[in-house]
């Protein structure tokens, strides 16, 4: 005694389900990430838009404090601006200048305010320079001032 044609039948749909749902849940775990990336990449950058500063000195005076050039960095970003050696790098004509020359009056400013950027005024000489600030998020800001 074989199988009848219908008793064939029902084993191929039942394999044929199986597989089905196999593939099915595959391709769910796969759009699931996907849509995970996809929300992720989404944050970074709408926190990278509402990260934003600028320097808001007077380019033809620049202040000084004992040894230290006085720059004012302003958060106009909608995010607060941690405003630490570890989140900024400071470059003066191209040339990184080391975490131990600079420092800031506030750990992190909030929209709308403003800290203090002391640098060391050893390495910069008369003349026309450049500052550039990158801070969280990779944002940059040039200033061009003259001492």
């Amino acid at each position: 005694m074989g199988f009848s044609l219908t008793g064939t039948h029902v084993i191929f749909f039942i394999a044929s389900v199986i597989v089905a749902g196999t593939i099915s849940g595959i391709f769910m775990a796969a759009t699931n990430n996907i849509s995970t990336s996809l929300s992720d990449r989404g944050d970074r950058i709408r926190e990278q838009l509402d990260t934003e500063f600028t320097i808001i000195n007077d380019p033809s005076h620049i202040p000084s404090s004992g040894s230290d050039y006085i720059f004012y960095l302003k958060n106009i970003g909608k995010n607060r601006v941690e405003t630490t050696n570890d989140s900024f790098h400071l470059f003066i004509d191209g040339d990184l200048i080391e975490k131990a020359n600079y420092n800031f009056s506030e750990e992190h400013i909030y929209p709308g305010e403003v800290a203090s950027l002391y640098i060391d005024s050893g390495g910069t000489g008369v003349g026309d320079h450049t500052l550039r600030v990158v801070g969280p998020q990779a944002i940059d800001h040039e200033f061009e001032f003259t001492i």
